[in-house]
């Protein structure tokens, strides 16, 4: 697989209140998305960002970072034929993205995503 940018993905109880830390106090003070219950603060200086979540809306849990590849399609059949379990099965979701969720074989489960162009 061709991973092209990680982000980590931190649970939180309630987006809009962790915020506050993450923009006032870190600096991350872009919100580049939005869904309620994910966001995405960013840097506006380096690009540093972290996403926020409060429980996935489409997924049975949630990821603990999300993995950005340009051919979602390729890594799905790859995680199928090394065995790796398959989390949540590749989706378009309605707010634009291509995706699947794997557990790698220390527990820790990952969102494997493309933007739809």
């Amino acid at each position: 697989m061709h991973v092209i940018r990680i982000t980590t993905n931190l649970a939180v109880d309630d987006v809009e209140a962790a915020r506050d830390f993450y923009a006032g106090f870190l600096g991350l003070s872009t919100t580049e998305l939005d869904l309620g219950w994910v966001a995405r603060q960013t840097s506006p200086e380096t690009g540093a960002h972290v996403q926020l979540v409060s429980g996935d809306a489409t997924a049975p849990v949630d990821s603990v970072a999300t993995l950005h590849t340009d051919d979602v399609d390729a890594a799905y059949d790859e995680a199928r034929r090394l065995g790796h379990e398959i989390v949540h099965p590749l989706t378009d979701e309605p707010w634009g993205v291509r995706r699947f969720f794997v557990r790698a074989p220390d527990g820790n489960v990952f969102n494997v995503v493309a933007h739809r162009g």
